[in-house]
């Protein structure tokens, strides 16, 4: 007799344990809000902005926060404004061009996030079964290892730079030293399940490998791998940040929090406004980021879990 069609599976009850366990976990759930507030302001930036963050008015140069301007609207009449985080050198208003940077921000450190796990998982699944193939690869992971990731974004964007849109060029100099750590961490899951007596079993009936690597070796995969994007989407906004303070990363027409705080550090001691809040904002992003990936570590890790 079949069992009944409303059963559930072993796989789905580990499913619903999980996302039981990360539902009470308090710094997962603290991490997933803050980073859903964030991603919220990031699409709302054109509703929650006070106007445009590229608008330069030499009238309000760097005015402190709540600091009552008089400008010119669209139209050539005089207003009187008062920026909430204050303007920048060039008078542009700081709290449109922050919401805005969310949108760079956010945008790269998802992307080098997805598009590293991607590449990492492919080629860390191929290493980590074909045996005659996984020293030449892991030689060619630890020789990009070796080097800084910092040293490899800045030598990607200086050479690439001009040819390739500059988001797209930041997210790959992101992406590249990113690669061999998740490879890495996909190999050592697949060299402990290669030998797992199913696996054995599957080679054994002639399953094919591709058939193989879907059914029983990728699912394995799957948890670590997302913990591990959560630290590399972390990861990548502090580097774009670094590589656009050097004057590198992103241009200074398209605002996102790492050039916003690399203008303002010219202007340091008159307006420290200009770094804080970007930098506010960079930080507290990062943090719900890493504190996200640490409740899903707990919740995701079977040992971890048994112990909570």
């Amino acid at each position: 007799m079949s069992a009944p069609a409303d059963a559930a599976t072993p796989s789905a009850v580990r499913r619903l344990g999980a996302l039981a366990r990360a539902l009470r976990h308090k710094g997962a759930i603290f991490g997933a809000l803050i980073l859903a507030a964030m991603i919220v302001v990031a699409l709302a930036a054109p509703l929650l902005g006070t106007g445009s963050p590229t608008r330069i008015d030499p009238t309000c140069r760097n005015r402190a926060p709540g600091v009552e301007c008089v400008t010119r609207d669209a139209s050539g009449k005089r207003v009187a404004v008062t920026p909430l985080m204050g303007t920048d050198s060039l008078g542009r208003d700081v709290y449109s061009r922050v919401i805005y940077g969310a949108r760079v921000s956010l945008l790269i450190g998802l992307s080098v996030a997805v598009v590293a796990i991607a590449i990492g998982l492919v080629i860390g699944l191929v290493s980590g079964y074909f045996r005659w193939l996984d020293a030449v690869v892991m030689r060619v992971m630890d020789g990009l290892m070796a080097i800084p990731a910092i040293l490899i974004a800045i030598a990607l964007v200086a050479v690439w730079r001009g040819a390739i849109h500059a988001v797209a060029l930041v997210v790959l100099a992101i992406v590249v030293p990113e690669i061999p750590r998740v490879v890495r961490l996909v190999r050592s899951v697949v060299l402990t399940i290669r030998e797992e007596p199913y696996v054995e079993a599957a080679i054994a009936v002639g399953t094919p490998t591709p058939l193989i690597l879907v059914r029983h070796v990728l699912p394995n995969t799957i948890a670590p791998l997302i913990v591990q994007g959560t630290y590399i989407c972390a990861s990548a906004m502090l580097v774009e940040a670094i590589l656009s303070f050097l004057g590198i990363g992103i241009p200074a027409e398209t605002p996102s929090w790492g050039n916003i705080m690399a203008e303002g550090r010219t202007v340091f001691r008159i307006a420290p406004h200009n770094i804080l809040f970007p930098g506010i904002f960079l930080a507290l992003t990062v943090l719900a980021v890493n504190i996200l990936g640490d409740g899903l570590r707990d919740t995701l890790d079977p040992r971890l879990s048994k112990r909570m």
